[in-house]
């Protein structure tokens, strides 16, 4: 069965607009004023912290550790140098005000960390969680089958393997790159379908009908 939520309008890492910097509270805050949702990244700290933020490192901030090997607070202290505040999860939670959340998995969580999500996510009524991993998805679905699950998949994904992950029981989304969107086979799959990442307001006007994750208002 599809899910309940249709034609939603999701902002890619809650970048509204080109000045905000990428899960960040600020750029959220605005989104949710707005009135959208939001997409955006989870990972886990050393210490067992789920963070909103994309990479797998902290090369941006000029430093060479991984997000899994560094504690959260030192993280915090890193990033604060380049005047960037990295949310947890539960914070993000907090300024939601029942906006759609959807939560990507970015690295591969472990059974500790995913119950921990589970436990977090347990009040909000509209939020799905994804990712490209699907191994992620699996081992949350053992842990909650009610949950909204999805996979990720990329431009470069055939058909051919769409429709057959489009199978699995404890899939209830399918989030597809943009190339995706016209596809007539793709269309008519049984799920809640949400396209990414759309960047053109004449193509996100287009397919207003459609679940799109997109950027810049």
């Amino acid at each position: 069965m599809r899910s309940n939520f249709q034609s939603l309008k999701l902002i890619h890492r809650g970048l509204a607009k080109k000045n905000f910097k990428e899960n960040t509270l600020n750029a959220f805050r605005y989104c949710f004023k707005k009135k959208y949702g939001i997409e955006t990244d989870l990972h886990t700290t050393r210490d067992n912290e789920i963070i909103c933020f994309h990479d797998f490192s902290l090369k941006k901030f000029k430093s060479s550790k991984l997000i899994k090997n560094t504690n959260y607070n030192e993280i915090k202290v890193i990033a604060g140098k380049f005047n960037v505040d990295i949310p947890k999860l539960i914070d993000l939670i907090k300024i939601s005000k029942r906006k759609f959340l959807m939560l990507e998995i970015k690295s591969n969580f472990s059974k500790k960390n995913l119950i921990n999500l589970v436990k977090l996510t347990k009040k909000l009524k509209k939020f799905c969680i994804t990712s490209f991993n699907e191994k992620n998805i699996k081992n949350i679905y053992k842990i909650n089958r009610n949950l909204n699950l999805g996979i990720i998949f990329s431009s470069s994904t055939s058909i051919k393997k769409i429709i057959k992950k489009s199978k699995l029981k404890y899939l209830k989304i399918l989030v597809l790159e943009k190339k995706f969107i016209n596809n007539k086979t793709i269309n008519k799959l049984n799920k809640s379908l949400y396209f990414y990442t759309i960047k053109d307001k004449e193509v996100r006007d287009k397919h207003s009908n459609k679940n799109l994750i997109f950027e810049n208002l």
